[in-house]
């Protein structure tokens, strides 16, 4: 299976969000690995360098901020309020939330210089970094600095599916091509380890976020779903779903969570400032804590990472299943 992912231009302009001058970009002879042609790797740290002209570095009056969209956006806009403030004192920047709908939509964004700081969910951190200049730095972790999820495979609790090998001729919900655990993993083990492939051994939907999935799996508009197990443990946790209308029949290794960080031409002061934002933000009594500690791992602090480590085996899983990053627009 060979997934291309595509960006078009036309995803930008429904963006409610201000517009940002874009200087006309022309390919630099720099080394850049796999990132568009538009960014340089001279360091060799997979990531987008700052440019060198001045002219193309960014410090714009108010600082956009998006949350991967891995569920309903407007429940986060409270949770992320603040950080957000402290954010904005440590900055000296408004800062605006932008409730995102999609993954396409947000590295669209901030590919069009509409986007200076996101969390972008596990498997598009590839995508963000190699096509929208995207500079991961952080991750959530516990106080004990334990980071990550698992991918599962979940049914209804009741229903007829008792295994993977149960799948076949069954429908099975993944969330949308750029997740991880909503597809990239899936796709890639149940192919090289149980012998099933999409469309062919079972039908396939894609449901657009983990928690459309896993409340379709609960109210059996699906047989069964790809899911990050961190999204479901905080859904349960609030009462979204009923974790007993649930069963579990695959669980995967650890795969690290959403990374954090700041598109690569934001003003070199300003990118400290944000990352010094995210590593003195007080968790204690905070929203951020109060929604993020139900994952398991609890989440209760930022974690410096960098993208050439932590994202090894998410790029190992690209490989397996063909992903093509092919930058338009």
């Amino acid at each position: 299976m060979t997934i291309r992912t595509r960006f078009s231009a036309a995803l930008v302009a429904a963006l409610v969000l201000p517009a940002a001058p874009v200087l006309a970009q022309q390919a630099e002879d720099c080394p850049r690995g796999q990132l568009d042609s538009r960014y340089c790797d001279r360091d060799g740290d997979m990531v987008a360098d700052a440019p060198t002209d001045a002219r193309r570095l960014l410090d714009p009056p108010t600082l956009i901020f998006a949350y991967t969209p891995v569920e309903d956006p407007e429940v986060y806009r409270k949770v992320w309020d603040g950080f957000l403030a402290h954010l904005a004192k440590v900055t000296g920047k408004r800062i605006q939330f932008f409730p995102v709908q999609s993954n396409a939509a947000q590295i669209e964004a901030m590919r069009a210089g509409r986007l200076h700081i996101a969390g972008f969910n596990t498997g598009s951190n590839p995508v963000a970094v190699n096509c929208a200049g995207f500079a991961p730095f952080a991750v959530m972790a516990s106080k004990k600095d334990e980071v990550g999820y698992e991918m599962e495979l979940i049914v209804q609790a009741d229903g007829p599916i008792k295994e993977v090998k149960d799948l076949k001729g069954k429908t099975l919900a993944f969330t949308s091509p750029t997740s991880n655990s909503g597809f990239k993993a899936p796709s890639a083990l149940l192919k090289s380890d149980f012998g099933l492939e999409a469309d062919k051994d079972f039908k396939t939907a894609f449901s657009g976020k983990h928690d459309n999935s896993i409340l379709g799996v609960a109210n059996k508009d699906y047989d069964a779903a790809a899911i990050a197990n961190s999204v479901k443990t905080r859904m349960i946790a609030r009462k979204a779903v009923d974790g007993a209308k649930l069963r579990v029949i695959f669980k995967s290794e650890t795969f690290p969570t959403t990374g954090y960080g700041h598109v690569y031409n934001l003003k070199p002061e300003l990118a400290a400032k944000v990352k010094e934002a995210f590593f003195s933000f007080p968790w204690e009594g905070s929203e951020l804590l109060k929604e993020f500690q139900k994952s398991q791992p609890p989440q209760e602090k930022f974690l410096p990472i960098t993208y050439k480590k932590d994202w090894a085996v998410i790029r190992k899983f690209d490989d397996l299943t063909g992903v093509k990053y092919e930058c338009k627009g």
